[in-house]
């Protein structure tokens, strides 16, 4: 049973976790504007000497969210706690695919992601070693049969996922992100490997986590929630993210069923 938080506040939990795992778009900002009651209550998690993981699936280094997020107005001593799934990428990437020649599939602004391996970038697939997706093409950000199209005679190569979400809300507009591409892909019969929640790496590169109890909050069923429960770690899903319309319909029971994810706690927002 799914326990609702709204009258008692994250402050009634708090004391029973040594590390939060908290998501960023949906949970403390909407990519236009922070959310307030979020960020009061990560102050009062860094007064209490709580450790806790900004943890997003942003296809960037982490010097770019934080970036961001200072231009959105948060202060350093919350923006120093970012990991980003770009940044488990790069290290990846580093490591195994640095001199391979890479297509890639997604905006100019995700350039940052690939920049000291920039020499490797071909312009044309057929030349690729692997397929790098961090997004959408900024002129095909709806139609994801113009990828079908495009990737069906190219399934031989890997592809590489920065960001495993299939869609998000920028300030009430739902976006498809690099996800949807590659599920896309993957029911052609391509081959993906995914840096981001819910998949663990991201998770255990971001910090120490070992012998902790932790709380992963967030407003994804599909990843911040089953990545929690892949790892055994308990959950709060945050209701007025990109599930809202559902959970009103359904109810959160029915809701995180349908997901196959189980949830121990649930806010309409973040809020201590």
């Amino acid at each position: 049973m799914t326990k609702n938080l709204d009258k008692d506040g994250l402050r009634a939990i708090a004391d029973q976790y040594q590390l939060f795992y908290i998501d960023l778009w949906g949970v403390t900002h909407d990519g236009v504007k922070l959310f307030q009651n979020a960020i009061k209550a990560l102050n009062e998690l860094r007064k209490l000497k709580k450790d806790f993981v900004l943890l997003t699936n942003a296809p960037r280094p982490n010097s770019n969210v934080r970036n961001f997020l200072e231009k959105l107005g948060m202060e350093k001593n919350l923006r120093d706690h970012v990991y980003t799934s770009g940044q488990a990428a790069l290290a990846y990437l580093k490591k195994n695919f640095f001199s391979k020649k890479f297509f890639h599939i997604g905006p100019p602004r995700d350039f940052d992601l690939f920049i000291d391996f920039r020499n490797q970038k071909v312009e044309k697939i057929e030349n690729a070693d692997y397929l790098l997706c961090t997004g959408l093409y900024d002129e095909q950000k709806i139609d994801l049969n113009y990828y079908k199209n495009f990737l069906q005679n190219f399934i031989s190569k890997k592809m590489i996922c920065t960001n495993p979400d299939l869609i998000v809300d920028k300030g009430g507009v739902r976006e498809l992100c690099a996800g949807s591409v590659a599920m896309v892909f993957e029911k052609m019969g391509g081959d993906v490997i995914y840096f981001g929640k819910p998949y663990p790496e991201v998770y255990n590169m971001s910090f120490n986590n070992e012998n902790k109890k932790i709380l992963s909050i967030g407003d994804n069923l599909n990843t911040d929630i089953k990545g929690a429960n892949l790892l055994n770690y308990d959950s709060l899903i945050i209701s007025n993210g990109i599930h809202k319309n559902e959970i009103e319909q359904m109810g959160i029971e029915k809701t995180s069923k349908s997901y196959e994810a189980i949830c121990n706690y649930i806010q309409s927002d973040l809020k201590w």
